[in-house]
């Protein structure tokens, strides 16, 4: 940074907290020989503007002619600033006015010394300079006023009719343009100009530096014309305000660091109301010196310090904060009118609202199964609004039929009922339960959807029941696209150009009103379900037509694409007090879903215009509509200019919601719930300081990155284009004290193997970039990083992506570094320590510079690094960039630091979390990760958690003693493993991922908790599991390690096909296949992993039409004390995560369940598990043979566990910790049945083919429980969002058909309209299906084949036809017999055709025979009685089940 002086003069040294505003600031003459400071570490993203006049001939961007600050302070200053008003960087600004500059400092750690010691004189000496050379020189003992004011008066808007004078103490330029827009005349005067009352309407007294005892002249100035029987208004900002105290005779005093920063709250009096102020003073006034007649006006709602005074009844007044911004908010502007209009006094506003009646008993609506755009956000959302109605002493029941959530589990709500989120169910709880209130945006679209339609059905207003929070008028306003934009129009704000649409041609025409290309949205949709760009009326039509199964409404934007895509998170009480939370900037422009975009926060390309711009919009829109709780609001904002569009408002808490409680700490949905209560904004605490208010805006001085995760390689025939449809099943979030730092830490948090991002496409050929970084897919950061390698620039980068400069320009940072790295692997010991912490600062990871430079590996980096003293340091997040004390156990790690935030005294537990939610690893691990945790608190330890999932209970701090928000990676946890010296590890309880690193910890002498890492990779290793079954004699499909492809072959051979090909390590079946020939197992072993010595895989015998069976245990050194068994409804080869599971399980006879104990005694003992382990075994022919061990929990034990009575993960927890815990043996339950159900979001991933295999697709999973498997399949099924059929079944039943013909004949008597192919339908007229000559099984063609096979074409459009019209109610559709599960056909056939078809018109499908078969035994009428509601008090972990019979 500059350093065009060589010296400062000692000075004093201030903090100030804002995320933008830096040229306003620099140019406040209130700084006036200062050193600022700036808690935000990275400054001059978006430049600096060149000096133009505006309005009244005042600088369009800066406070004043010049910088005043002494000197800046920065943690990092940005080299390449973009902005499409910058003229030059902070730096060339600098130097330009000739003010010193020092970044890479540690700016939180000296904040927290200036906190601590208070403002203090500071001095910044420059290399060869001796520091005792330099003077000290107090500011506070000068008249800093007089230095800076003005020589002569001067007139601003002479035309203005009411005339102000203003006294220059130090005036900014945006007080005096908030005078004049108001009409005034302004004369800005000295501050020591004889003052006369004749040649005023008003005075101002403006803003200044310094100690107003200085200023004597002005204030004996300022008594001649005040002091007075009937004086002239008077209005003081910041010193202004201290300036009339002394006039009155009250007191002023030096604080000891004061108050600078934007986000001040301070209460009004009267009112209560809170309002959000920007401020920078080092003085204050005392209220109690305050005379007779005067009395406080507003009051810091953090330090109860004065900000502001009134007289009781003459026109004086002034104000401590600054209402006119620049940098900061205008919530209170309002003051100017207020002066200038001298017709309002400051009592005025009061809401007068009636007193709001406290509910007794709450409903909470869940969001069921996790699926895309709806995942394990609305788990943590609804816990958190648990949490609070128990604190104020509510009963609270709650609907949710995801089984693996922690907000179904003991201790939270006091009664769950595990059924479908459906008005037909609500009402029966309702009617059961009798609540007086309930909460609708706590469970995503779901349960807003519902409780839209109970409203609407007269269900709430019959049974009394309050809609807590947001009315659903308002819901109704922001789902509702043709009511939304009327609303918007009404205060003036501006949507992007839409119209909505009922019908195919209505949407059409509005597109052509509109002009292509347009974007397509479905109403009451999320996640941009049946949302798409079309380009052309051909693709319109397709699209609106697959939109419309989905919803009544579509809506049809004119697009934006190009255009940056902004987010605010807004919290709003009943009495009007409204904050924003938290704004946050794609990445991506305009065109992807923000769900499916990489999301920064705070925002890094906005200037301080446009940051209050949006954010003031967002007050003013939420207000108008009414919402009390969260909501968030998205902006399209043009990169050229200061336009923005609404782009939408969700009056609920949603995946940004919960990513911006963890980005800020600030607990959103916590709130929103207390404020649902009636219960006031400024009374609520903020939770990280304990002192301060929640009606506050939380200052971050760190960045946070969020990453989606895509699990694409799982489907067939996907498209893996990326846009305004949500297909991501997870996110990530990082923090760090550098984007650079943040951004690499959150790409390896999604996928732990892309350890080097920057290196993953360095072969990718160049010619295809173009084309791949135009069109997005969920590769195309890497496709990015691979350009910039091959030399891309960044200018041709934007063109390309219409990524902003600023963070292409950071992307290049690393690869340019990773490129200096790459200079010294021929010899390493050449590179300065320097290299080696620059890669640190800027995110790279052990594994990534290993690779770079050094070919002995990720070791030897780490004891380079710990040689050369280059460690992370641990900083808390706080909430308010350290300007309070915080007592928060938030933590991340950052290389960015010279000292960490927290001491390491006391030892704790480390759990070790499930890290991204993927398909197969969701959240079912937080369900145990948080369950370990809490028993452990239970039993006394202090705990540590590491996880990085914003979605989850996990990473809510108050969850643990410790969380540290960073990778599960080897390298951090060893870190904090060091720093922390726990009592030891546990890593059983986060599914897969803690377990691929413990064999390296266990190298390292961790004290790993729990079964021996030696034992793990027993058990993970496919070969060594395989020849331990062996020796032990317990069965298993014939099998061999195979290193090469021709052996492979050999061995498929010889046991014959079908095979399975598994590697080591894996989770949800990554890379498993069958083959069913030497082609498919080529393919196999080509694609899925690289066949070598060094990465084996087993290939095994795959048994077809078996049983499949899962075990979950916990054993003690090796003795089995608990065993939970479950049945999969699907023969074996659908995934246990794809597979419907029963328990206790109806079709295992006695001697088999023996069989089974004896086998997981025996692998118990072997493994020497202390703690969890899932075996899966397969039954056939009175046969048991085990296909796999985890030694971890599973993804079933949050559901045997809740079902059956017992919590496996709290006695694992204490088997762990070495408690002795009472054997339970086989785990039978209390009565009831549980059934698992698969959630799949087929609906969201465009061209995946609908089918089940051995390796895993489904996203969550719902569970109910009945007398019976029937009655809880039923509402397992209605759970998804399955709807029972009420005429018309197509049937497609492939080689089935001899076998399903009793299921057939089941339909047919049913009353049912029977369809199927032609081929089916002849078969089931020979086998006798139709009984009566009325009944028939109607025939239908297929329009699937090619043209020259098909020469009647009018003939061939039935099947879609009927599709279209939404004619069939269910599809059951039976693959190929033996044609297995990711079995890819060279053609598209027309079984894939039609599950697709069923899937994008919205229609149920089945497309298992065993499921078939079970669901048409329940549509008998004596299968499930009547649905009424048996409040049924079971013992299970002592949570009351609601059950439907």
């Amino acid at each position: 940074m500059s350093q065009s002086l060589t010296v400062i003069y000692c000075v004093s040294t201030v903090f100030q907290t804002g995320m933008v505003g830096y040229p306003e600031a620099l140019t406040d003459p209130s700084y006036k020989s200062q050193i600022l400071t700036l808690t935000y570490p990275l400054i001059g993203n978006y430049g600096v503007p060149e000096d133009e006049d505006g309005e009244f001939g005042l600088s369009k961007w800066f406070e004043s002619s010049k910088i005043h600050a002494a000197a800046l302070i920065v943690g990092e200053l940005s080299e390449n600033p973009s902005h499409w008003s910058s003229a030059k960087s902070l730096d060339q600004w600098l130097r330009e006015q000739g003010i010193p500059g020092l970044e890479g400092v540690d700016t939180r750690c000296l904040t927290k010394k200036i906190r601590e010691k208070g403002t203090m004189l500071g001095k910044l000496v420059v290399e060869g300079t001796s520091a005792s050379d330099v003077p000290f020189d107090n500011p506070d003992t000068r008249n800093l006023v007089k230095e800076v004011s003005m020589k002569e008066p001067k007139v601003f808007n002479p035309e203005g009719t009411v005339r102000i004078t203003a006294i220059d103490c130090g005036i900014k330029y945006n007080q005096i343009r908030c005078l004049c827009q108001r009409g005034a005349r302004v004369t800005v005067v000295p501050w020591d100009y004889p003052l006369d009352s004749n040649e005023f309407d008003g005075l101002f007294i403006s803003n200044g530096p310094g100690n107003p005892e200085y200023c004597k002249e002005t204030v004996e100035n300022i008594r001649k014309v005040a002091c007075m029987e009937n004086p002239k208004p008077v209005f003081g900002i910041c010193l202004g305000h201290q300036l009339l105290s002394l006039v009155i005779g009250a007191k002023t005093y030096k604080m000891k660091y004061g108050n600078r920063g934007h986000n001040q709250p301070c209460i009004h009096k009267g009112t209560n109301r809170c309002f959000i102020t920007s401020q920078n003073h080092g003085f204050a006034v005392d209220p109690k010196t305050l005379p007779e007649d005067w009395d406080v006006l507003f009051t810091n709602a953090n330090d109860q310090t004065s900000e502001g005074i009134v007289h009781n009844h003459k026109p004086l007044f002034s104000v401590q904060f600054h209402p006119e911004h620049m940098a900061g908010p205008t919530d209170l502007v309002g003051l100017f009118d207020v002066f200038l209009d001298t017709v309002k006094d400051a009592k005025e506003g009061k809401t007068g609202k009636s007193a709001f009646v406290r509910p007794r008993k709450v409903l909470v609506l869940g969001s069921g199964g996790l699926s895309i755009g709806q995942a394990g956000e609305f788990d943590y959302s609804g816990s958190q609004a648990i949490k609070a109605l128990k604190e104020e002493n509510i009963q609270t029941v709650l609907i949710n039929p995801n089984i693996a959530t922690v907000q179904t589990s003991k201790g939270l709500a006091d009664k769950v009922y595990f059924l479908p989120i459906t008005p037909e169910y609500v009402t029966q709880v309702i009617k059961n339960e009798r609540p007086d209130g309930v909460l609708l945006t706590f469970g995503g679209q779901t349960a807003l959807n519902c409780g839209v339609e109970l409203t609407k059905q007269g269900v709430l207003e019959k049974y009394k029941v309050r809609v807590l929070g947001t009315p659903v008028a308002s819901i109704e306003m922001t789902e509702d696209r043709k009511i939304f934009v009327e609303k918007m129009e009404e205060i003036n704000e501006h949507v992007a150009p839409s119209e909505a649409a009922m019908s195919v041609e209505q949407a059409v025409a509005a597109a052509e009103r509109l002009g292509y290309p347009v974007l397509v949205r479905s109403a009451f949709a999320l996640g941009g379900l049946g949302s798409g760009f079309a380009n052309n009326r051909e693709e319109m039509i397709t699209l609106v037509t697959q939109a419309f199964a989905h919803t009544s409404q579509v809506l049809v934007d004119k697009s934006l694409k190009g255009w940056k895509e902004i987010e605010y998170e807004v919290v709003r009480d009943a009495y009007d007090n409204c904050v924003t939370v938290c704004n946050m900037e794609n990445i991506d422009p305009l065109g992807i879903h923000t769900g499916e975009s990489i999301v920064v926060a705070p925002s890094q390309t906005l200037n301080d215009y446009e940051y209050n711009m949006l954010r003031n919009t967002a007050i003013k829109v939420i207000r108008h509509l009414g919402i009390v709780g969260e909501c968030n609001i998205q902006y399209a904002l043009n990169p050229e200019s200061e336009q923005y569009y609404i782009i939408e408002v969700n009056a609920r808490l949603s995946r940004s919601s919960a990513l911006a409680s963890k980005a800020t700490g600030y607990p959103l949905a916590y709130v929103a719930a207390k404020l649902g209560l009636g219960i006031p904004l400024p009374v609520l605490k903020n939770s990280v300081t304990n002192s301060t208010t929640a009606n506050f805006e939380p200052s971050l001085d760190y960045c946070v990155v969020k990453v989606p995760r895509w699990d694409l390689s799982k489907f067939l025939r996907v498209s893996t284009k990326i846009g305004s449809s949500m297909k991501s099943v997870g996110e990530v979030m990082a923090i760090g004290r550098s984007f650079e730092e943040a951004f690499q830490k959150a790409l390896r948090m999604v996928d732990e193997n892309c350890v080097v991002p920057m290196l993953v496409l360095k072969c990718k050929k160049c010619d295809s970039f173009p084309l791949e970084l135009q069109t997005p897919t969920d590769k195309r950061i890497f496709v990015l990083a691979a350009a910039l390698r091959a030399g891309y620039t960044v200018e041709r980068l934007y063109e390309l992506t219409k990524i902003d400069h600023w963070f292409l320009h950071k992307m290049k940072n690393i690869a340019d570094h990773e490129k200096l790295l790459e200079a010294y692997n021929q010899d390493e010991s050449a590179m300065p320590p320097e290299v080696m912490r620059k890669a640190k600062q800027l995110g790279f990871s052990d594994k990534q510079i290993a690779q770079a430079v050094i070919n002995s590996g990720l070791l030897a980096v780490r004891k380079m690094r710990r040689d050369w003293k280059i460690l992370p340091v641990v900083k808390q997040i706080d909430t308010v960039a350290a300007e309070w004390p915080a007592y928060t156990n938030y933590l991340y790690l950052t290389y960015h630091g010279s000292e960490s935030d927290v001491v390491f005294e006391q030892p704790h537990v480390m759990v070790i979390g499930s890290g991204v939610y993927r398909i197969g690893s969701s959240v079912e691990f937080d369900w145990c990760a948080v369950g370990c945790i809490i028993e452990l608190r239970k039993m006394g330890y202090k705990t540590i958690m590491v996880n990085y999932n914003p979605e989850t209970v996990s990473t809510d701090y108050d969850m643990c003693d410790r969380l540290y928000f960073d990778e599960i990676s080897f390298e951090v946890v060893m870190d904090i493993y060091e720093m922390e010296n726990p009592e030891g590890i546990i890593l059983s309880m986060g599914g897969q991922l803690p377990n691929n690193i413990a064999m390296s910890l266990h190298r390292q002498q961790c004290r790993i908790l729990g079964t021996s890492p030696e034992f793990i990779d027993s058990a993970e290793n496919r070969f060594k599991f395989s020849r331990m079954l062996d020796t032990i004699g317990i069965s298993q499909p014939r099998w061999k390690e195979l290193s090469d492809t021709e052996s492979a072959v050999g061995f498929c051979e010889t046991v014959g096909y079908p095979c399975l090909v598994r590697p080591s390590y894996v989770l949800s079946g990554a890379a498993m296949n069958v083959a069913y020939s030497d082609t498919d197992l080529e393919k196999y072993l080509r694609n899925a992993v690289a066949v070598s010595k060094e990465r084996p895989v087993v290939i095994s015998k795959f048994i077809q039409e078996a049983k499949e069976i899962d075990v979950d245990a916990v054993a003690c050194d090796g003795v089995v004390i608990a065993i939970a068994v479950s049945e999969h409804v699907e023969n074996a080869g659908v995934h246990s995560g794809d597979a419907t599971l029963v328990t206790p399980p109806q079709d295992i006879n006695q001697k088999t369940m023996e069989r089974i104990k004896m086998i997981v005694h025996a692998i118990g003992q072997e493994l020497q598990v202390t703690g969890p382990f899932n075996l899966q075994l397969i039954a056939k022919d009175d046969q048991l043979k085990v296909i796999e061990c985890n030694v971890r929990v599973s993804r079933s034990f949050p559901f045997v566990s809740k079902t059956l009575g017992v919590d496996l993960v709290a006695l694992a927890t204490r088997v762990i910790l070495g408690e002795e815990v009472e054997a339970v043996g086989l785990m039978k339950g209390n009565g009831i049945v549980g059934v698992k159900v698969p959630q799949f979001s087929f609906s969201r991933l465009a061209g995946a083919d609908v089918v089940l295999g051995v390796e895993m697709t489904s996203t969550g999973e719902v569970a109910c429980f009945g007398e019976n498997r029937y009655e809880a399949y039923l509402k397992a099924m209605l759970s998804t969002g399955f709807k029972i059929p009420k005429k018309n079944i197509l049937l497609s039943i492939g080689s089935f058909k001899s076998e399903l013909l009793p299921t057939v004949q089941t339909l047919e008597s049913l009353g049912y309209n029977l369809y199927a192919s032609l081929g089916t339908r002849s078969l089931l007229f020979c086998n006798s299906v139709c009984l009566s000559v009325s009944c028939q099984v109607m025939a239908v063609d297929w329009p699937f084949e090619e043209e020259s096979d098909c020469p009647n074409k009018d003939k061939q459009r039935n099947i879609m036809d009927y599709l279209e019209e939404n004619h069939f109610d269910l599809v059951i559709n039976l693959s190929m017999r033996n044609s297995g599960g990711r079995r890819l056909s060279s053609f598209v056939t027309k079984g894939y055709r039609t599950r697709r078809m069923a899937i994008d018109y919205s229609v149920p499908l089945i497309i298992d025979i065993k499921c078939t078969k079970l669901f048409v035994q329940i549509l008998k009428p004596k299968k499930v009685r009547p649905s009424i509601i048996k409040n049924y008090s079971t013992r299970l972990r002592g949570v009351n089940k609601g059950l439907l019979k």
